[in-house]
């Protein structure tokens, strides 16, 4: 009741503002389309520099736009990533800070402001948020989720999966097709690529083993490479549907006063990048592409964070940002790349199919993570657990044959402090948070993330939330497959955050 309050008090005053614009045409206020891919890594594609992955709407958004180089999302897990986008605050603030919460209904979202300011909005594609946020959106179509369905049965894991699964991306140019034409329009467009499970024939031609770039911390196996392979395929899946999205704008005239967001939720599916704090789990791709504002070709070192996207998506709309969203608008960014909106992004780790906590802060150079259950292993999600690619990595383990950089899955305990200098060490395999020559910059982001946790108010649980799965096998635990939401009382004490 006090979420629509507030909701109808912040559009009455805006019907009052002369300077908002609320009775202005459509063609006056620029359309927003945010394009969401599912654990898709920040350099995965043409755009970012990989030499062979075959991406050429995504590299087409970059050179018609701008390119984001310092982009982090808020959490490296899916729902409680897309939960701080749609709410504009930390997951730790949504009620929706685990893996498959959904957000309460009360929860004040930008969506919903747009709707009020006579925006229209859908959604298509993967729906991760919970039936109580719906109503947000005029229309919802919802992408099947099949292929993600839980293994059952005798067999190799990936046999037992459903073998067709949806790309998410079917309804897009439907959504877009059915959209009223007298008024502007919002659309959330999210994939399901390259989520797992993966089968063959995501894409025609598909990529070849050969054009597999297999990371430092993955062994270079066959195992690994024809799971990355498939990888690839499904982000050339999804990149096909971009371009359909492209294509429509342009045809129904509306290209030059559309923003186009693309980003992902989170990072690869891969053991170290998914649920971890490293870049593989929390730094996105980020292109932008808006003919009528943003020079094309643009690429900027500006950072940028993914609770930054509630407000510029209201700022775009000539609207304010609501007193509850706790990011920035980037919109200068879009006018002036050398702009420098944020001098720190944070990010969030909590429950993703095993327990765990840990937070993170980078200025874009150096990055802090600091692990509140360090005698936990940084255990990959379940469905990587499930994968070839963890399979062959636990032979190669009990062998001895992984390397330093291999092996940090099974690091038991983790350091309770992380820091790496991103430009030396992208790859963040040197730990300097020991050596006394890095003090200074360890006290530093230390002193941030304090900060941060003061001023948004965030916490450790006083009570875990068990594993679902086998950490080995990725295989359910059915004894606690229904997890129970933890009361706030249990979550919080006294101090309720919601």
């Amino acid at each position: 009741m006090l979420a629509s309050l507030q909701r109808h008090l912040v559009l009455l005053l805006t019907l009052l503002s002369p300077g908002l614009v609320p009775h202005a045409t459509a063609a006056d206020r620029p359309n927003l389309v945010l394009i969401i891919a599912d654990d898709m890594n920040w350099n995965d594609c043409g755009a970012y520099g990989h030499p062979h992955l075959r991406t050429p709407n995504l590299d087409r958004l970059a050179r018609e736009g701008m390119r984001f180089e310092r982009a982090y999302l808020t959490a490296s897990s899916c729902s409680p990533s897309r939960a701080g986008i749609i709410a504009g605050r930390y997951p730790h603030n949504t009620g929706a800070e685990q893996l498959h919460w959904p957000l309460p209904g009360g929860s004040l979202t930008f969506v919903g402001r747009l709707k009020d300011a006579g925006y229209y909005t859908a959604a298509a594609g993967k729906w991760h948020l919970g039936n109580a946020v719906k109503d947000r959106f005029d229309a919802v179509a919802e992408a099947s989720t099949a292929g993600f369905v839980l293994p059952t049965g005798d067999g190799p894991a990936p046999a037992r999966m459903i073998a067709q699964s949806p790309s998410g991306c079917e309804d897009w140019v439907a959504t877009l097709k059915k959209r009223p034409k007298s008024r502007p329009f919002f659309l959330w467009l999210a994939a399901l690529d390259p989520h797992r499970e993966y089968e063959a024939g995501a894409l025609n031609p598909p990529h070849r083993l050969e054009d597999v770039v297999v990371p430092t911390h993955l062994p270079d196996t066959p195992e690994v490479r024809e799971d990355l392979r498939l990888y690839y395929d499904e982000i050339g899946r999804l990149d096909r549907y971009v371009g359909e999205v492209l294509a429509e704008l342009e045809a129904q005239g509306v290209a030059d006063n559309t923003l186009v967001l693309f980003i992902s939720d989170n990072g690869r599916p891969f053991p170290r990048d998914k649920t971890t704090l490293y870049e593989g789990g929390i730094r996105t791709p980020w292109i932008v592409r808006w003919p009528a504002r943003v020079r094309p070709g643009t690429v900027t070192a500006s950072l940028v964070s993914s609770v930054d996207i509630a407000p510029t998506m209201l700022a775009a709309a000539g609207l304010p940002a609501q007193p509850s969203f706790e990011g920035v608008s980037f919109l200068s960014v879009l006018d002036d790349p050398s702009a420098q909106v944020r001098q720190f992004a944070f990010a969030e780790d909590h429950w993703h199919d095993y327990e765990d906590h840990g937070r993170a802060v980078t200025d874009g150079r150096w990055k802090l993570i600091r692990n509140d259950y360090p005698e936990l292993p940084n255990t990959p999600p379940a469905d990587a657990g499930r994968s070839p690619t963890w399979q062959i990595m636990l032979k190669l383990h009990e062998a001895g044959r992984l390397n330093n950089a291999q092996q940090a899955c099974f690091v038991q305990p983790r350091s309770r402090f992380e820091l790496f200098d991103l430009q030396a060490d992208p790859g963040e395999l040197r730990n300097l948070a020991t050596e006394a020559t890095h003090e200074p910059e360890l006290d530093r982001l230390k002193t941030a993330l304090d900060a941060w946790a003061e001023r948004t108010g965030d916490y450790l649980p006083s009570k875990r939330t068990p594993d679902e799965f086998d950490r080995v096998t990725g295989e359910p635990d059915h004894s606690v497959r229904r997890r129970p939401r933890p009361s706030k009382q249990e979550m919080f004490g006294t101090n309720e955050r919601y």
